[in-house]
């Protein structure tokens, strides 16, 4: 498993992101918040978590969304993933919405999305006439599910 330095300035009152088990491929990481943001349903906000990062060229930053805020609370990320590029050093900010009839509280310190580094490749195009066959071919759009 590899493993990457990538510096950090935790503006908030909580602790760094972590794995939470041995094999865990995201980090949580938390809001931080003055006061409880309530999400009706529907509604969408952008919430602080005092995180900075400088990540080393050829990686990236991945937000993702917690599987049980989305499936207890129907939680997700609007962006989802978003995406922090190796070149932002402004705070992390999470835009949750709230998917769920009910509304939601987001308090200070919550766990509230998953935070995954990894590298990334550029892509070099070059410009072509025509394409290799592949079985597939042009299906798509659930068409590999009709038998």
């Amino acid at each position: 498993m590899d493993t990457v330095k990538v510096k950090i300035i935790n503006g908030s009152h909580h602790q760094l992101p972590e794995y939470s088990t041995l094999f865990s491929a995201g980090m949580d990481v938390r809001a931080n918040l003055n006061a409880p943001v309530t999400l009706a349903p529907l509604e969408r906000a952008l919430i602080p978590t005092g995180l900075r990062i400088e990540l080393p060229a050829g990686y990236e930053c991945q937000i993702r969304p917690r599987s049980g805020l989305a499936i207890k609370n129907g939680i997700s990320l609007v962006n989802a993933p978003g995406t922090v590029d190796a070149d932002y050093r402004g705070e992390i900010g999470v835009i949750l919405i709230n998917l769920s009839s009910e509304p939601f509280v987001v308090n200070d310190g919550e766990r509230i999305c998953q935070m995954v580094v990894t590298r990334y490749s550029r892509v070099e195009w070059e410009i072509a006439d025509t394409l290799s066959d592949t079985v597939r071919g042009e299906g798509g759009f659930g068409h590999t599910g009709v038998k």
